[in-house]
């Protein structure tokens, strides 16, 4: 098959969108007194996709399509009728997509989706052991310079101090001279994540915790300046920060199911008494 006037052709479909299948259209395959057209290779290449991606798009689609024809006529030449037979099947498929569409038109039109802090709060304290933390998080803040800079002892007295304006100070500094820098106390981080950052490398993460709140470590070319604000320890509570969008969306999802819960009842309770269904 001549692959670059088809990829003509296809680029003309992609882009005409007033394009229709005319009996004159030309044919790209047949298998078993079905055939493929042009007009049903529309959408499989992308307007501005290379040439040869696209010839290749279009010889894979076409040998799967034949390939999928000659397994269904096997198929069909050795099953059964009734084992041919999905009308149940796809009955139960069709209204089980026309119910989702239907809940979700109702979720998108009656759902109320704000959802404030003081709800997450709130759903936070009445459930203290649903939020662990999977390893040990810290909130932490440290400086990268130069193994032997001569800023290293200004950083030092900057990072340790609790001061609003020593630590943007600190931020002004590491700036000026790029040096790498991390100041938000307020974020936790996991230690994993610290340490990829960091050749920091305790051998009992823990124990090390407990014990340091600021720490120096070095390697070939850099120094760095930590400074541990607080921790957690796997399987211990976690923080509500790290937590929000979770509960958000628990909240969000607990009104979806009340919603949907109620307006399933009242379908049944409205027909029940206009008598719109029996059981015998």
């Amino acid at each position: 098959m001549h692959w670059r006037p088809l990829l003509f052709a296809l680029i003309l479909l992609t882009s005409c969108s007033g394009f229709f299948k005319k009996k004159t259209e030309r044919t790209l395959a047949r298998a078993y007194g079905e055939y493929l057209f042009e007009s049903d290779m529309k959408g499989v290449v992308s307007p501005g996709t290379p040439a040869k991606d696209s010839i290749m798009m279009v010889k894979s689609y076409v040998d799967n399509w034949i390939r999928q024809r000659l397994i269904l006529h096997q198929a069909g030449k050795n099953l059964q009728s009734s084992q041919l037979d999905f009308s149940k099947q796809l009955e139960n498929y069709k209204n089980s997509l026309i119910i989702f569409e239907y809940e979700n038109q109702l979720i998108h039109q009656k759902l109320d989706t704000v959802v404030t802090d003081d709800e997450i709060s709130n759903y936070y304290n009445t459930n203290p052991n649903t939020f662990l933390v999977r390893d040990i998080i810290v909130r932490v803040q440290y400086a990268k310079l130069p193994l032997k800079s001569k800023f290293i002892p200004q950083a030092r007295l900057l990072l340790l101090s609790d001061k609003p304006d020593d630590r943007n100070k600190l931020a002004d500094l590491c700036e000026q001279k790029s040096f790498g820098y991390f100041i938000d106390d307020q974020k936790w981080i996991y230690l994993s994540e610290l340490m990829n950052q960091i050749p920091l490398r305790p051998p009992d993460r823990e124990d090390f915790l407990k014990k340091n709140r600021q720490v120096e470590v070095s390697d070939p070319t850099f120094t760095y300046l930590i400074r541990f604000n607080d921790y957690r320890l796997k399987d211990s509570n976690s923080p509500l920060e790290l937590e929000k969008q979770k509960i958000h969306d628990i909240i969000l999802n607990k009104r979806k199911m009340e919603l949907l819960g109620k307006m399933h009842e009242y379908i049944y309770q409205d027909a029940l008494k206009k008598n719109d269904f029996e059981v015998f």
